[in-house]
């Protein structure tokens, strides 16, 4: 979908989430907007309980924000699997990321449905295989082109 344009933001400290009069970590307002600007739509995927990012980022600008995170949803499974029962797997977010964007309904209806079908196919193969699928798990990043 050429006609979307991503930010990717790898948030290594919290802390960095608080305002700067929070935390000696925190950013600035004019620096966290600088990041996650003051109008689009944040999705953050978290590896931990999603209340912990809104309490963070609950007097910034930006209150657009969909925190993704661990909702104890899982058991013994494959590791992409408890991902995709948390709802933070890279189907779920793309899906996710078309829903804050109206102006995508059209177009973006199909890649919805391209990622509905890849969970299908997911939740079939560990049923019936028991491993994550070969396109899951032997993914390796290759850098961007």
């Amino acid at each position: 979908m050429p006609d979307i344009k991503v930010r990717f933001v790898n948030v290594v400290d919290l802390m960095k989430m608080e305002p700067s009069n929070k935390h000696p970590h925190g950013l600035s307002d004019v620096e966290y907007d600088s990041i996650f600007t003051k109008d689009k739509p944040i999705i953050f995927a978290f590896h931990g309980y999603p209340t912990l990012i809104h309490e963070l980022t609950y007097t910034r600008h930006n209150r657009n924000i969909h925190v993704y995170g661990y909702h104890e949803e899982g058991t013994i499974t494959t590791p992409f699997d408890m991902r995709v029962q948390n709802k933070i797997d890279r189907f779920n977010l793309v899906i996710a990321m078309l829903n804050y964007m109206p102006e995508m309904e059209n177009k973006g209806a199909f890649l919805k449905q391209k990622m509905r079908d890849k969970l299908v196919e997911h939740k079939t193969y560990i049923h019936d295989i028991g491993v994550d699928m070969p396109e899951i798990a032997e993914w390796k990043w290759t850098g961007l082109n």
